[in-house]
Order: C-alpha cells, then sequence, then structure tokens
C-alpha cells in the first residue's frame, strides 16, 4: 500500500496551507539563489510551483482533490487576487493589443470545436474508443468540449444539453485535469523563453511591450513604501468585494438554469459571475484613487494569492486516475484534440508573426477559463494578468455555442465510427 493509498500525512488546512506556503517560498528562495537561478532561465518558476504540489498531494503528503482549503482558496483567493491584480490596469493600452489578441482567440475556440469530432473520428476508426462506451463516450466528450471554451460553468451546461449521464461526466474532469493542465505546464514553459522565440519569429511586440512599459512607469512613479494602512484597505477591497460579488452571484445564477439530472443546474456558475463581477468592479476602480494602491504593491498581495492558486492546481491533479482502463480511450481522444488545438494555434501565430503571448493567453482563456488564464499571463509579465481575464471571461460567453456545436459534430462522427445514430 502506497503513502498516498492509506491518507495523506496531513489533512488539516493550517498544516497543509503552510506547506504551499513553504514550497513557493523555497522556489522564489532558490530563483534568487546564485547556484540555482540559471535553472528558472529554463524552466519558468511557474512550472516548479504548478508541480512540487503535485508531487507532495499524489505522495500522500499532503491531500488531493476534495480538499476544502482548495476550494477556499479557488472560491475567495482567486476573486480576491483578480481586484488586486487588475486595479493598475491601464484600459487605453490593452484595448491598443488590437487584433493579434481576437484572432488567436478565435483561433483556439474553432480548433476546439473542430478538433475534437476530427480526434474521435480518426481514433474511432482505429478502435481506441470502445463501441460499448455507446452515447456515453460522445456526450461526455461534448461536455468536455464546454469546460474547454470557458470554464467548469459552461461544462455543466453542454452535458446538461445532451443529457450526459452522472457516470460519464464524472469521467471527464480527470481527461480534463490530465490533458488541459499537461499543456498549461508547456504554456507555462513558453513564458521562460517567449524573448528567443519571439525573436525567432520576427514578431511584433510593440503594442505588448508598451503595455508593460506603462504598467512599470506608473509603478516607479507611484511606488511607496506600504504601511498598515494600505493593507489593511487592501485587503478590505479584495475579500470585500469578493463577497459581495458572491452574494450577488448567487443570486444571479438562479436566473437561467437549465435541468441537469438530479434538479435545475445555473447555466452561468456562482463562481463564474464572481469572477465577472469582482473583474467589472476592480476595472472600475481602476479609474478612481484606488488605483495608487498599486504604489503600496497590491499587485504582489495579489500575486501571493494567485501562487497560492497554482500551488493548489498542481495539489489536485490526480494523475495516477488517468490509468483506469476505461478511461484511457477517451484520454487519448482528449490528447490528440488538444494536439490539434496546439498545431492549429501555433500556426496562426506563426502566420501572424504574433508573440507567443496572444497565442498562450488566448489557448488559455478557452481551455482553462478564469481560474488559470491569469495565471498564464502573469507568466508573461505580473501587469497583463488583466488580459487573461478579459479573455476568459469572452471565453464564458462563447463556450456554450461552440460546445453545443461541437456536440452535434461529435454525434455525427460518433454514427460514422460506430455505424448508427448517436442521438
Amino acid at each position: 500500500m502506497t503513502l498516498a493509498a492509506a491518507g495523506p500525512l496531513l489533512d488539516e488546512p493550517m498544516p497543509v496551507l503552510a506547506v504551499l506556503l513553504a514550497i513557493l517560498a523555497v522556489l522564489f528562495g532558490l530563483q534568487r539563489h546564485p547556484w540555482t537561478r540559471r535553472l528558472f532561465q529554463y524552466v519558468p518558476l511557474l512550472v516548479f510551483c504548478y508541480f512540487v504540489p503535485t508531487a507532495f498531494s499524489n505522495t500522500g503528503v499532503i491531500p488531493g482533490e476534495g480538499f476544502v482549503l482548495y476550494g477556499f482558496i479557488q472560491e475567495w483567493l482567486l476573486p480576491a487576487s483578480l481586484v488586486l491584480l487588475i486595479l493598475a490596469i491601464d484600459v487605453p493600452a490593452i484595448l491598443r493589443l488590437g487584433r493579434p489578441a481576437l484572432v488567436l482567440f478565435l483561433t483556439a475556440t474553432v480548433s476546439i470545436v473542430l478538433g475534437g469530432p476530427l480526434a474521435y473520428l480518426i481514433l474511432g476508426s482505429l478502435g481506441a474508443v470502445p463501441e460499448s462506451l455507446g452515447e456515453d463516450g460522445w456526450k461526455g466528450l461534448a461536455a468536455l468540449s464546454g469546460s474547454w471554451i470557458g470554464g467548469g460553468a459552461n461544462f455543466v451546461a453542454v452535458g446538461a444539453a445532451f443529457e450526459a449521464p452522472g457516470s460519464i461526466m464524472a469521467v471527464m474532469p480527470v481527461i480534463d485535469v490530465a490533458v488541459a493542465n499537461v499543456w498549461m505546464a508547456v504554456l507555462l514553459f513558453f513564458a521562460g523563453r517567449e524573448r528567443a522565440m519571439d525573436e525567432g519569429l520576427g514578431a511584433d511586440r510593440r503594442a505588448l511591450d508598451e503595455v508593460r512599459e506603462r504598467v512599470e512607469a506608473y509603478q516607479a512613479e507611484h511606488r511607496r513604501y506600504a504601511d498598515l494602512p494600505d493593507f489593511l484597505l487592501m485587503l478590505a477591497l479584495a475579500f470585500g468585494t469578493t463577497a459581495l460579488a458572491r452574494a450577488a452571484g448567487g443570486h444571479l445564477a438562479g436566473l437561467w438554469t437549465v435541468d441537469g439530472g438530479g434538479g435545475p443546474k445555473p447555466v452561468i456558475s456562482t463562481f463564474t459571475w464572481t469572477v465577472i463581477l469582482c473583474s467589472t468592479v476592480s476595472l472600475g476602480l481602476s479609474f478612481t484613487r484606488a488605483r495608487r494602491l498599486e504604489g503600496a504593491g497590491a499587485s504582489a498581495v495579489g500575486s501571493v494569492f494567485l501562487y497560492l492558486l497554482v500551488a493548489v492546481i498542481g495539489a489536485r491533479a490526480e494523475f495516477h486516475r488517468i490509468l483506469d482502463p476505461g478511461n484511457l480511450g477517451l484520454l487519448a481522444v482528449g490528447a490528440l484534440w488538444m494536439a490539434f488545438h496546439a498545431a492549429a494555434i501555433l500556426l496562426v501565430r506563426r502566420w501572424m508573426r504574433a508573440p507567443i503571448f496572444f497565442a498562450a493567453v488566448g489557448s488559455q482563456a478557452n481551455v482553462g477559463g478564469a481560474a488559470s488564464a491569469p495565471i498564464v499571463a502573469s507568466a508573461f509579465h505580473r501587469s497583463l494578468a488583466p488580459v487573461g481575464v478579459l479573455l476568459a471571461v469572452a471565453g464564458y460567453l462563447v463556450g456554450i455555442y461552440g460546445g453545443i456545436l461541437c456536440g452535434v459534430l461529435l454525434r455525427a462522427a460518433a454514427s460514422v465510427v460506430h455505424g448508427a445514430p448517436g442521438s
């Protein structure tokens, strides 16, 4: 019996939080140490922040999926971090990022809609998708397409639209984590090599660098030593806005529901509404005197919350579950699907000679939604996290429509592969 099978060594929230903070502190210390800092020039810090907690949870030191602390960090610290990170946003500069951001975001969406049915056709014809799955296979993959165009709320909505049974809906998050999180790690690796990748392609980085320079100039102009009132105001704004957004989001979520089996389920979840409302409120605050909190380190405090979320995402990854025999065929479809998506977005990026940032964030705004798009964006630069948020919100809006279209195409692919209608 492995240590993980016997139960985690630590199972109380505060000791686990202490371990996660210690992991992050050690990694940041190693990044600064002269003996080890060169390693982080090749493998970005964020990759270690993700995979070290994965190693701790998969070996039974800390809990994996379902631990109460992890839910708290995602539901409270992510929206709170967005409030503090968006405070210093320069809206006109971000709007000038222009055509590459939109084109690569839409490329990511279209490649997911078309890539799933194509992967099913190819691997189904080779026998990798067993006919015994019946309709459950394509219905589960349709729900997955909703997750990969916007996030978890769209997963539920698209799954309900095609009446995917609970048994297959329980399997798909495993496929999601196994495939999407590996792709996220690749994007984080790109963040550490963005200059070389862009220079090798001859990408036009002027608009992107302008955003960074304007944010850095603002920070330098308003930088000051933070005092106790500054920190208290930051925390009050972050958690107060989050609390109000959660309360309002709970009411808004009940206004639009679908029958998900076992009762109505919201099309847009409370968490999704919380993210949207927090982003909107903070965007408004960026035009007020509250923006001056950036000079006292508002984005640094927000980044602490964001890095904790990265560690939690890593700790929740249960990679051993993908080896269950019933999941391997669907896992193969998901992997080929993501390969099509990656190829499409990288080819379009090459054709446009666009910075790798736009490809990475356009992809993650679809595949990961608001939970991870700002993480990938901030891996390139802390000031760019709001770009990930804004694109992720767009992903929520198109995800249901794209997921339903993908489901229709998957049903047609299942009919071709198995020689029977998949209705």
